[in-house]
């Protein structure tokens, strides 16, 4: 899964919560933030690939949702977990983001995602790829988007994931999962 289609997929998701939450966009304009590793080893795997994605989504879905024109905002996260706090915190209390993407390891993510519990703030995590963060992370302000390492199927993207059901399960949700994501096989 690209950034962009990630980017896509987070904003069709705004664009479903924005009308039954209107007040959280800020200054009349969506504010994406995509925090991602500009300057250091993950800069070739997201970096400015991330940001241009980001804007080029942005700009396949209209500029805008529900009439408030989208913005994408960048900043290097320096690989510290500090730096990504205080840039989260300074985006969400004086720049008005409304979400922020990416996040591309996960110190980070788990920094940048007790903020947005704070303020009440959506991130989505789609280079973090900690399987914590779909169970024992698990937030109602996160999105956790990640392949993994195996052959098995993707993690679908929900806020909380449970494995698929073990032979003899009587759960109806994991029953769901299990038919649901065993035809995917991922691809090379």
């Amino acid at each position: 899964m690209t950034m962009r289609k990630l980017v896509r997929v987070a904003l069709c998701l705004a664009a479903l919560i924005i009308p039954a939450a209107q007040a959280q966009i800020s200054d009349n304009a969506v504010r994406i933030g995509v925090m991602t590793d500009e300057s250091g080893p993950y800069a070739d795997s997201a970096g400015a690939g991330s940001v241009l994605a980001a804007r080029m989504a942005a700009e396949d879905f209209g500029g805008a949702v529900r009439g408030k024109p989208i913005e994408i905002l960048h900043a290097d996260t320096l690989n510290k977990p500090d730096v990504a706090s205080a840039t989260a915190r300074r985006w969400f209390d004086a720049d008005g983001v409304d979400a922020i993407i990416d996040l591309p390891v996960t110190p980070i993510a788990l920094a940048v995602q007790e903020i947005a519990k704070q303020k009440n703030r959506t991130v989505m995590i789609t280079a973090a790829a900690a399987s914590e963060f779909t169970s024992k992370f698990c937030s109602p302000v996160s999105t956790h988007w990640a392949e993994t390492p195996t052959r098995s199927p993707p993690v679908p993207p929900a806020r909380c994931w449970r494995p698929a059901a073990t032979p003899g399960s009587s759960s109806p949700s994991t029953r769901r999962s299990a038919s649901r994501w065993s035809g995917m096989r991922r691809r090379s």
